[in-house]
């Protein structure tokens, strides 16, 4: 499916607010209801969008730590990536995990309770024998910008 400037204007604000009523969605992006109906199902067959999802306020639940992680592989063939992706990936405190460049292989963001649940899990990750040669911590302060959506327009210009 080729996507249109309209597919991705609805793609654009479904990622803003995903509760947008059609008819709100379709003034957004200059249709009528019935056809951005119809683009918004085609675009969610056609697997671009994934779902729908609530953002939570963490802070509001009470403290949390926010950790990024740079993981170094003891070797790297096909098999060790596969083992500790299979591994890693049942954590529910790893909300993200990121093959990257560089002088490392892997960065990965924890939200966890505290440092001593972070350093909990970091410690049974090393005792598993999943091939992590090391790691490095980085501690979150603060997070002054955080933005849940993708500049779309100007990533896929039309």
């Amino acid at each position: 499916m080729k996507l249109d400037r309209i597919d991705v204007k609805i793609l654009y604000e479904l990622q803003k607010n995903g509760r947008v009523t059609n008819v709100e969605l379709a003034e957004l992006v200059n249709l009528s209801p019935s056809p951005c109906l119809m683009r918004v199902k085609k675009l969610q067959s056609e697997g671009y969008i994934e779902g729908y999802s609530a953002q939570i306020n963490v802070a509001k639940l009470g403290q949390t730590l926010t950790v990024f992680t740079e993981i170094t592989l003891k070797n790297h063939r096909q098999v060790d990536f596969a083992r500790f992706l299979a591994t890693v990936e049942k954590v529910d405190q790893v909300i993200e995990c990121h093959l990257v460049s560089g002088g490392y292989d892997y960065l990965l963001k924890f939200v966890t309770a505290g440092i001593g649940e972070y350093q909990t899990i970091m410690e049974r990750l090393s005792d598993m024998e999943i091939g992590i040669d090391k790691y490095f911590s980085f501690v979150v302060l603060k997070s002054p910008i955080v933005k849940a959506h993708m500049p779309l327009a100007s990533l896929f210009p039309l």
